[in-house]
């Protein structure tokens, strides 16, 4: 059965032979297709007209005004969620491998990325498991407190925390679990600078930089410095240099936009 945005797609073109044509694939081609392949996406809307939020919704969601979310802030949110998935627990085989499929370029966060998929790849979850507990939760406290407030006032629960808090409320933004870590947790912040790059949080583009600046930029580039020069780590070392590097690029992109 078709997805229903292949079934526009073809009802724009004017059927399966004329998108096929249109596309300079042959017709059993598009007749096999259940969804549109990610690397035709861009071709078929060019092609047809339907934009690529209704060709492929997973791929490229639509932003609240109904538009597709530009393919970087799509990248920008991958790269908040990794970190996020990292950083909340200690990962299990089945994300460790899917990391380990992570590829690069030579620029340097693509050579940091080539990095984190090769300790992915060596790594034994039950090491990265214990390496995740020493390093960030210990026995009475780990090594490193992964939370915002503690990072900027020296204590937890402090004020960064409840300006974070105010802002996220301001943003229609909710914690999920009300009972584990507060909203400062690196985790957490990766995870709704996410939402708000890829439009899952209904906000103005104004709302990321705000929050990015506040609440991130004082105190993410050191927790990352700090566990890359960590004596304890090693798969998280690789993993902490991937964060640094796009804290930096992060920063001097929201610069150029004042």
């Amino acid at each position: 059965m078709r997805e229903d945005g292949l079934e526009k797609a073809i009802a724009a073109a004017g059927g399966v032979s004329a998108l096929s044509r249109a596309l300079g694939v042959s017709q059993p081609t598009v007749s096999n297709w259940r969804r549109i392949p990610p690397e035709r996406v861009l071709a078929v809307e060019s092609a047809t007209g339907v934009s690529r939020s209704d060709l492929r919704p997973d791929l490229y969601p639509a932003t609240p005004s109904g538009n597709p979310v530009d393919e970087i802030d799509l990248a920008r949110a991958a790269e908040y969620r990794l970190l996020a998935a990292l950083f909340a627990r200690a990962p299990k085989a089945d994300l460790l491998a899917r990391v380990a499929q992570i590829r690069g370029d030579s620029s340097p966060l693509g050579m940091a990325h080539l990095e984190l998929a090769a300790a992915a790849g060596r790594a034994e979850p039950d090491l990265v498991d214990r390496e995740y507990f020493d390093l960030f939760i210990g026995v009475g406290r780990g090594e490193f407190l992964p939370y915002g407030s503690y990072y900027q006032a020296g204590f937890l629960n402090d004020r960064p925390l409840a300006r974070l808090r105010a802002d996220l409320r301001a943003l229609g933004i909710e914690k999920a679990d009300p009972i584990g870590d507060p909203e400062d947790h690196i985790a957490g912040l990766c995870e709704a600078m996410a939402g708000l790059a890829d439009g899952t949080f209904p906000a103005e583009s104004e709302a990321q930089q705000h929050v990015f600046e506040r609440h991130l930029k004082p105190w993410a580039g050191r927790f990352f410095a700090d566990v890359a020069a960590s004596e304890r780590a090693d798969f998280y070392r690789a993993a902490a240099r991937v964060g640094g590097l796009f804290i930096e690029i992060e920063t001097q992109a929201f610069a150029l936009e004042r």
